[in-house]
């Protein structure tokens, strides 16, 4: 067992923890010494067992807004999981069907033939204008 040496609002405690489990135990340590500082800074000296106490029970109910906080936070992933499943389950859209306009040859060789005969109209109109 490791001894580690603790500073909560103020004070010095001994406290025994598992090797290789240090830095776990200062870091509660810290956050209980901020709400001791709180503690300390509104009311002044109280009495070790309070500050503790009172510490520990304004750390509880942190910790009991985040587990709310959780446990909302996982039925909203649950939810948008299931929305997830049933969209990856649904079968796949029917392909949308485009018709394209087919133009016949017929209609091709027509308007090739009036452009040919615009043409040679142009150029007669050309050659009487430039006489």
């Amino acid at each position: 067992m490791a001894e580690v040496e603790i500073h909560i609002g103020g004070r010095v405690f001994e406290v025994a923890c598992q090797e290789g489990e240090q830095h776990f135990l200062q870091s509660a340590a810290k956050m209980l010494d901020n709400e001791a500082q709180v503690l300390t800074s509104q009311i002044g000296r109280i009495p070790e067992a309070r500050m503790l106490l009172m510490a520990g029970l304004m750390l509880a109910d942190k910790t009991a807004g985040v587990e709310d906080r959780l446990r909302e936070l996982e039925a909203e992933l649950a939810t948008k999981q299931q929305e997830l499943e049933a969209l990856q389950n649904q079968p796949a859209p029917e392909p949308e069907k485009i018709q394209v306009a087919v133009i016949p040859p017929e209609v091709t060789d027509t308007l090739a033939e009036l452009a040919a005969r615009a043409e040679a109209l142009a150029a007669s109109v050309e050659e009487k204008a430039s006489v």
